[in-house]
């Protein structure tokens, strides 16, 4: 008894289990029993507080369950929605820069000027005036003045200068017509075929409207009139890789840079064509601006026929003997674009069949008329074209947009109307995009070029 004794006090506790079952007084110490025990206490206090309001909150929403049932059921849908639809890319607006009036040239206007320069012989002359005739071009389209500065050559302050009036021009209407903050465009897509700077023309965007510093910036040059397309799918994919943001796309050619001083004839027709303008476009990939875009892109199909020489340089930038440098346009052009446009319709025509408007790049009299005769297309069809072209020229890239301004314009766009925009371009490329227009859409008050 004295040694069992000696043992309790010193701590030691031996039970007596029976035998194979575990001793647990041989591994918990008693004051964890006890700081167990006033835990569970302490607990035990806490949930009485909660307990009275957890149940007014299940009486209330079993009380309520049928009212809420059915937004509930609107959420959930909205979430499987969200999750389950593929994303989309849409056209929330855009805006075609029109120069001011001081810069209206006639085509009698156009051979003083190109007379009073001094850089062209009499052969020279009387191939634009020709051309000028033939080209389709009314009497009110624009071209900056310095191209028949005499002596002139093309130059970067020319170039930089035509640049940011039409650019910042077309962006300025854009940005007031979406009422975006520039701050939330995540995405720039520049397309200019023969003005390419350091730096260059989207970094010189980015400066003038203090994009932010992580804006996605891509520069596209030496892709022809139809780069402004390759711009809308470079952007439909960076888009998708950025979901819910903003794309803003620009499209332009430069004319003082295209310009040709010389009088070699292979490089002379360009001049008559090529006129002032611009375009910027903003995409979006935020499903909730389905409500207020006008157009979802439907379809997008490009297609190179670079592999082929005479494609490759059916369209060149030149030098003539004197170093002054043109634009050559080969006499198989009009060839190699029906074999481009038939092989880019036999891709969209298995995508997409049915149209209700065209906008054909208006390049031309001479090639609407040859298109409309390959596709079988009525006056109406191309009419937007051709309207196009008598009013603004050729402007290379933006050519498009002008056209489709033309058709919101005469109010000819109607909820589910698809408009098939085709372009051509150097390379040699014909490349096409089908939009879906999402409701009634009126002419714009402010942003289109076709407005008085």
């Amino acid at each position: 008894m004295e040694k069992e004794a000696t043992k309790m006090m010193n701590g030691g506790v031996k039970s007596k289990s029976p035998k194979g079952s575990p001793d647990f007084l041989r591994y918990v110490s008693m004051r964890y029993v006890k700081l167990g025990y006033i835990y569970l206490l302490s607990l035990s206090r806490t949930f009485s507080f909660f307990i009275p309001p957890l149940l007014l909150l299940f009486i209330f929403v079993y009380r309520f369950l049928p009212i809420l049932a059915f937004p509930l059921y609107i959420f959930f849908l909205l979430l499987i929605y969200h999750f389950l639809t593929p994303s989309s890319v849409f056209l929330l607006d855009f805006s075609c820069y029109r120069p001011p009036d001081h810069l209206k040239i006639t085509k009698s206007d156009f051979i003083e000027l190109a007379m009073k320069s001094g850089n062209f012989n009499e052969t020279a002359i009387e191939l634009q005036r020709k051309v000028l005739d033939q080209s389709g071009i009314g009497e009110e389209s624009y071209m900056p003045r310095v191209v028949f500065k005499p002596g002139h050559r093309v130059n970067l302050r020319d170039g930089r200068e035509e640049a940011a009036m039409v650019i910042f021009g077309a962006i300025d209407e854009l940005l007031a017509a979406t009422k975006i903050n520039v701050k939330h465009i995540k995405i720039l897509v520049l397309n200019c075929g023969v003005l390419n700077t350091t730096p260059s023309l989207s970094a010189m965007v980015i400066n003038h409207y203090k994009l932010r510093h992580n804006t996605e910036s891509y520069n596209l040059g030496g892709m022809g009139c139809s780069a402004g397309i390759i711009a809308i799918d470079l952007a439909k994919d960076l888009l998708n890789a950025h979901q819910g943001s903003y794309a803003l796309v620009v499209s332009t050619e430069i004319v003082s840079f295209t310009w040709y001083s010389g009088n070699d004839v292979a490089l002379l027709p360009p001049n008559c064509f090529f006129r002032m303008g611009a375009a910027a476009v903003m995409l979006s990939s935020r499903r909730i601006d389905r409500w207020r875009a006008k157009y979802q892109l439907m379809q997008l199909v490009r297609t190179h026929k670079g592999m082929d020489d005479t494609s490759y340089k059916s369209i060149e930038l030149r030098e003539d003997r004197d170093g002054k440098q043109g634009l050559y346009v080969s006499r198989d052009v009009m060839e190699v674009g029906r074999h481009a446009l038939k092989a880019n319709i036999a891709t969209l025509g298995r995508l997409e069949p049915s149209f209700e408007h065209l906008c054909v790049l208006a390049s031309s009299k001479k090639a609407l008329d040859e298109i409309q005769k390959d596709l079988k297309l009525t006056e109406e069809n191309m009419e937007a074209s051709r309207r196009t072209l008598e009013r603004f020229g050729n402007t290379s890239s933006s050519s498009i947009w002008y056209e489709l301004a033309y058709l919101e314009h005469k109010g000819k766009m109607k909820r589910d109307d698809r408009v098939w925009q085709i372009s051509f371009g150097s390379g040699f490329k014909c490349n096409s995009v089908v939009w879906k227009a999402l409701k009634n859409i009126d002419s714009p008050r402010h942003n289109n070029p076709w407005n008085l």
